[in-house]
């Protein structure tokens, strides 16, 4: 099987780069594209996930463990560029007694008006990748609609209103558009019709119910949306089995980033990549919900990368349930390092 529709380079639309924090305006390059979307998180220290992107602006930031609105640091996250992004002085992106690692997205590096919902979006979209962010402006009705600019139904949907305070509501194909969980949130998924409306994504909008978090009138929004590509990204489901010979989940790629949920239950979103540890077993998570510095969970979560997926190698027991607990659900979203067999027919390895 090879992946002649799939991406044979994935670091041309996600990577992941590491670098030590100096308190100086700097560049960090070796991104190998001007990225639309970086998160940053300290290792080392207890900093915010920091989460910037190129329609909001360089040095708006939000923070996925927060509820906070939008605010804009000067000296946070500066500019874009051809081969990564700029830094000020701010100790949540550029501490000098710090470990950093940037996740970073490829978007279009353009922005256009969509007009193919009810309302109006700003949007800026790489189909090939099943990449998009989107802009918009809530309006309170129930059913609205906002395009996203895919051309196929996203998997999963990330959304956080801009200028006011209110989780992050998530959509993921695996629950479903009458359940979210929330990405600042331990919680397990909850079912809500007022958030997405009990509607599931087109190719061509997103629907949207009457809550504050999702709708609220007058106040800006931003979603990031996500569409599945063979060899690319994968976003899945999985039960957990308690076992330390884990559940196996395949992705068709190797993993170069993963981000896991249980819905089933209390816990965090815990992240692994293939850049702050290079071999089996993977011990080292962040939390997309916590502040929290790097976390050593070799005792309970950890997890094999593989030239074709993931396999769980913690059992339910201590903090393990957030990814292997026995008879729980999660969910997943996952990119590519490489495509398990790519387009000329070559497989990859896992490591």
């Amino acid at each position: 099987m090879s992946y002649t529709n799939g991406l044979d380079k994935p670091t041309d639309y996600f990577n992941t780069v590491l670098y030590s924090g100096n308190a100086t305006a700097r560049s960090i390059t070796g991104v190998g594209f001007q990225p639309d979307w970086v998160w940053i998180k300290g290792r080392t220290t207890a900093y915010n996930n920091t989460l910037f992107d190129a329609i909001r602006g360089a040095t708006k930031r939000l923070y996925s463990n927060g509820t906070d609105a939008e605010s804009t640091q000067s000296v946070t996250l500066t500019s874009f560029d051809s081969d990564g992004f700029s830094l000020g002085n701010n100790a949540s992106v550029n501490s000098a007694t710090s470990t950093f690692v940037a996740w970073n997205w490829l978007a279009s590096n353009t922005t256009a008006s969509n007009t193919d919902g009810s309302i109006t979006s700003t949007v800026s979209v790489n189909t090939t990748s099943g990449f998009s962010i989107v802009s918009y402006t809530g309006n309170g009705t129930a059913g609205a609609t906002v395009g996203h600019g895919l051309g196929v139904a996203p998997k999963m949907i990330i959304a956080k209103v801009r200028s006011t305070t209110e989780d992050w509501p998530v959509y993921h194909a695996s629950l479903g558009a009458t359940k979210y969980v929330k990405l600042s949130s331990t919680g397990a998924s909850e079912t809500e019709t007022s958030i997405f409306n009990d509607t599931e994504p087109t190719s061509s909008v997103f629907s949207l119910g009457t809550q504050n978090k999702i709708n609220m009138n007058t106040q800006t929004f931003i979603a990031y949306c996500f569409a599945e590509k063979k060899g690319f990204s994968k976003f899945g489901s999985y039960t957990g089995n308690g076992s330390t010979d884990g559940t196996f989940v395949y992705t068709g790629f190797r993993v170069g980033w993963v981000m896991i949920k249980r819905t089933s239950g209390t816990d965090g979103w815990v992240i692994y990549d293939n850049k702050r540890e290079t071999f089996n077993v993977h011990n080292l998570i962040l939390d997309a919900n916590t502040s929290n510095p790097e976390e050593d969970v070799s005792a309970y979560n950890t997890l094999d990368i593989l030239s074709n997926g993931f396999k769980c190698r913690g059992g339910s027991s201590g903090s393990g349930t957030a990814t292997n607990q026995s008879g729980g659900s999660y969910i997943y979203m996952a990119f590519a390092e490489n495509p398990f067999v790519t387009s000329t027919g070559i497989p990859t390895t896992a490591r």
